[in-house]
C-alpha cells in the first residue's frame, strides 16, 4: 500500500515505474498486514509488481501487477470549467489482463467522481494521478490538452 513518494530510489528510470515514481508503505499480503518493506523489498518488488521472489506473495491472488495510463477530459457546455483526469487500469495476473476499467478524477474540486472498490487500487491510483500532475506542472502546465 503505497504512502509516501520516495525521493531516493536507486531505479535507473523512476518515471517508467507503474506509479509514475518510487513509494514507500506498508504491506497488504494477507498475514503480513501492515508490515513495512525493506528498502531492497521496495526497489526489487512492491514498486514493480511481479513481486514473486517476496517472501511475502501471497499464492492466492486476483492479480499480480496493475498499470494505468492516464486521460485528460475538458467537458464543455455547462461544465466547461471542468477538468477531469480519466485514469485507465488495467490488472494483470501471470501477464495477462484479468480485470480493467477506469477511474475518474474532477481537477476543479480535487475529488475522485469514481472510485475503485478496492481501497489498495484506489491508493495506486491516487498515488499514480498525483506523480502525474507533479509531471504535468513541471513542464508548465496543470494538464495537456485532450487527444
Amino acid at each position: 500500500m503505497p504512502i509516501e513518494k520516495l525521493e531516493n530510489g536507486s531505479w535507473l528510470h523512476p518515471s517508467r515505474l507503474p506509479l509514475g515514481c518510487g513509494w514507500s508503505g506498508f504491506c497488504t499480503a494477507p498475514g503480513h498486514d501492515g508490515e513495512t518493506p525493506s528498502t531492497e523489498e521496495l526497489h526489487d518488488f512492491c514498486n514493480l509488481g511481479y513481486a514473486e521472489r517476496c517472501s511475502r506473495f501471497p499464492r492466492e491472488r486476483l492479480w499480480d501487477s496493475v498499470r494505468f495510463d492516464v486521460r485528460c477530459i475538458f467537458a464543455s457546455g455547462e461544465d466547461s470549467g471542468t477538468q477531469r483526469i480519466q485514469v485507465r487500469y488495467v490488472c494483470e495476473r501471470e501477464h495477462l489482463p484479468s480485470d480493467h476499467g477506469f477511474l475518474e478524477f474532477d481537477i476543479s474540486q480535487s475529488r475522485w467522481t469514481k472510485r475503485h472498490e478496492d481501497p489498495r487500487l484506489q491508493r495506486m491510483a491516487e498515488c499514480f494521478v498525483a506523480s502525474y500532475r507533479e509531471k504535468a506542472k513541471d513542464y508548465g502546465f496543470e494538464q495537456p490538452a485532450a487527444s
